[in-house]
C-alpha cells in the first residue's frame, strides 16, 4: 500500500551520460567514447541511455573550451539567440544541444542527464544537485550515497539566489552533475575513473529499481549549500598576491572557522579566515576557476529531506 508520503513521480525513459563538457576533463570523455562502442555496461531494462560528448572540438584540442565555457550558457538569451556569423562556437553548440535533448523546461526534455566533470581540487566523488526540491534527484543521491558507503560521497547543491550557473545538464527533468577529482587537466587516472564509473552505475541501477515500481520512503541527506565564492588576495592591477594556505589545500569539505589560515603572500604572510560560523570550502584551488576569479567556494552543510516517490505506472 502506498502511504500518503508518497509522491507518484514520472517514470524515467530516456537518460543521457555527458562527457567532455568540458574538453580537457578525461574521465568522463574517456567513458562515453567507450560506452559508445560498448553499451553493455550502461544498458537497463526499459531505458533508453545514450552517451554522448557535449563539446567535441574542445575535446579534439583537450582545452576547456573554445570560445567560452559550454557549462553556462544553457540560459534562455544565449539558447535564444540567433545563428549568426560570429556567435561563439559553445552558444551554437548549446543550442544544438538543447535542440536534441531538450528542448530546456518542456515536457520534451530527458527524463536524466548525468554530466561527467573532473575536478583539480580533492573533492573526491562529488554529487552536483541543482534543485532542492527535486525529490527524485534527492532519493537518486540518497541510493547512490549509501550503495558507496563507508566510501564518502558529498552532495554540493548549487541553488542559490545571485549564482546562476546555466549547465548543460539543466536541460533534463533531471539533471545530475558528477565532479570528481583531483586529477590534473588533460590526465587520466585509474581511480578516479573508478569513482565516477560507479557512481553512474548505480545512479542507473536506481532509475531501473524505480521504473520497476520500488516505493522509496522519504529520507534525508546531508548536503553543502553552495553561499559565496571566494576570490585570491589581488593588487591594483587585478594580479594575485597570495596563494592557497597549506593548511587549505586539499582540505575540500573539512570544516573552516573563524582565524584558520587561507592564503599565504609570498613574503610569507598568513591571512586567516574571517567569518562568524563554521563554513565548509570546497573547490579549493581549482585550476579552471582562476579565470574566474575564484580560489574557492563557501558552503554551509545542512540537511534534505525528500518525499517518498514510486513510479507513476507501477
Amino acid at each position: 500500500m502506498t502511504s500518503c508520503y508518497v509522491v507518484h513521480e514520472a517514470p524515467v525513459r530516456r537518460v543521457a551520460i555527458f562527457g567532455g563538457t568540458h574538453g580537457n576533463e578525461l574521465s568522463g570523455i574517456f567513458l562515453v567514447k567507450h560506452w559508445q562502442e560498448n553499451g553493455a555496461e550502461i544498458q537497463r531494462t526499459g531505458l533508453e541511455v545514450r552517451p554522448f560528448i557535449t563539446n567535441p572540438r574542445a575535446v579534439k584540442k583537450c582545452t576547456r573550451y573554445i570560445d567560452c565555457d559550454l557549462n553556462r550558457v544553457f540560459d534562455p538569451d544565449n539558447l535564444g539567440r540567433h545563428m549568426i556569423e560570429d556567435i561563439p562556437y559553445e552558444v551554437r553548440r548549446a543550442q544544438e544541444i538543447n535542440h536534441i535533448f531538450g528542448p530546456k523546461d518542456s515536457d520534451d526534455a530527458y527524463d536524466l542527464i548525468f554530466d561527467l566533470h573532473n575536478t583539480t581540487s580533492n573533492m573526491g566523488g562529488t554529487l552536483i544537485l541543482e534543485n532542492s526540491r527535486n525529490n527524485f534527484t534527492i532519493q537518486m543521491f540518497h541510493y547512490i550515497k549509501n550503495a558507496l558507503a563507508p566510501e564518502c560521497c558529498p552532495v554540493f547543491l548549487i541553488e542559490h539566489p545571485n549564482l546562476k550557473y546555466a549547465t548543460a545538464r539543466s536541460i533534463a527533468k533531471h539533471p545530475v552533475g558528477v565532479e570528481v577529482g583531483p586529477q590534473p587537466q588533460g590526465v587520466l587516472r585509474a581511480d578516479i575513473l573508478d569513482k565516477m564509473r560507479k557512481i553512474i552505475k548505480h545512479g542507473l541501477d536506481f532509475v531501473h529499481i524505480f521504473n520497476e515500481g520500488k516505493e522509496f520512503p522519504p529520507c534525508t541527506i546531508e548536503i553543502y549549500k553552495i553561499m559565496e565564492k571566494v576570490d585570491y588576495p589581488r593588487n591594483k592591477n587585478g594580479e594575485i598576491t597570495a596563494v592557497i594556505h597549506p593548511s587549505l589545500q586539499d582540505q575540500d569539505w573539512q570544516p573552516l572557522n573563524n582565524g584558520d589560515p587561507i592564503f599565504l603572500t609570498i613574503d610569507g604572510e598568513t591571512i586567516n579566515y574571517e567569518g562568524d560560523s563554521t563554513v565548509y570550502p570546497t573547490f579549493v584551488n581549482e585550476a579552471a576557476y582562476y579565470e574566474k576569479k575564484q580560489a574557492f567556494v563557501k558552503t554551509v552543510k545542512v540537511k534534505l529531506t525528500a518525499k517518498g516517490i514510486r513510479s507513476s505506472l507501477s
